[in-house]
């Protein structure tokens, strides 16, 4: 991995983290604004959503179609979270599925840096230092390397990482009445601790749902559903039933699932922005149940 990248990746770590720090010292004893609370709500849907249904179900996936302008629109949303471009993240995604916990996945706990909590934490963060951005792009991405406006947006990456940060400040600029040192507050907790939560929900599905959770289907990989998680991640936590059907626009896909990115989804199909929507049949998720004793019927909407 490029020097350069290291440093970025660090400071994409440690920078929202300190901010964090700050803002709890700072705030110590004192109220945040519901204006500044809405703003980060507002930018974490946001981006959030750019990630989860755009960089994971959309591009990584294809789990439904949509227009170009929509797809370059979920890519700068998901460049905003400040996980890397998109080309790369697709990438790297695709290397895990292809090698999930196993030699050769990216960011596992289980295998080639320790176990326990050493690999816990290795697969949370510590993979970013060293095997983030070392797919084979033109293997794991080549649609995606094809496309002049996706690549476009990922050299350009950290201009939209700069966009998601001046757009909380010029809205608290301008909701608090042009006041500059509230706008200061608002990109404190809109931008950087914003990213800081991002950030870790995001990873925790690397780590905490290739850990602890529960698992329904045979898989061979360790994956699993945290249901906890699920409101924060958009759905991302029934991790286990995305490894089980990767290409699901659905993964909440018990009836108390809760699954916001699958709501959006449906969202957008409704207003007939996504179409094509993948979707898993009761009879192909028999197939996969554990102890399941023969295969079942594949019904047409599988």
């Amino acid at each position: 991995m490029p020097k350069l990248l290291k440093y970025a990746n660090l400071g994409a770590v440690v920078v929202p983290f300190i901010a964090f720090l700050v803002a709890i010292v700072l705030l110590w004893n004192k109220a945040i604004g519901t204006i500044d609370l809405a703003i980060m709500f507002v930018m974490y849907c946001v981006t959030g959503l750019g990630v989860t249904v755009g960089y994971h179900r959309l591009l990584t996936h294809r789990a439904f179609q949509t227009s170009k302008p929509v797809e370059y629109a979920f890519a700068i949303a998901g460049s905003m979270a400040l996980e890397g471009p998109p080309i790369a993240w697709v990438a790297d995604h695709r290397l895990h599925h292809a090698h999930t916990d196993e030699e050769g996945d990216p960011h596992s706990p289980h295998v080639g840096n320790g176990s326990g909590l050493k690999g816990l934490w290795y697969a949370h963060a510590g993979w970013l230092m060293k095997t983030q951005g070392e797919s084979d792009f033109r293997k794991y991405a080549p649609e995606l390397i094809e496309d002049k406006g996706m690549r476009w947006i990922s050299r350009n990456f950290l201009l939209f990482v700069g966009l998601g940060l001046l757009i909380p400040f010029i809205a608290g600029f301008v909701l608090h009445g042009f006041s500059l040192t509230a706008a200061l507050w608002t990109l404190l907790w809109a931008g950087f601790v914003r990213v800081f939560f991002i950030h870790h929900v995001t990873w925790s599905i690397n780590s905490i749902c290739h850990f602890f959770g529960k698992r329904r289907f045979d898989l061979e990989d360790k994956s699993t559903n945290v249901a906890w998680l699920s409101l924060v991640t958009f759905g991302e936590s029934w991790h286990h039933n995305h490894h089980a059907f990767p290409r699901s626009a659905r993964q909440g896909l018990g009836r108390w699932e809760l699954d916001p990115s699958a709501m959006f989804i449906w969202t957008l199909e409704k207003l007939g922005i996504a179409k094509d929507v993948v979707r898993i049949s009761p009879e192909r998720q028999a197939q996969k149940l554990v102890g399941a004793s023969a295969p079942a019927k594949t019904s047409a909407a599988a």
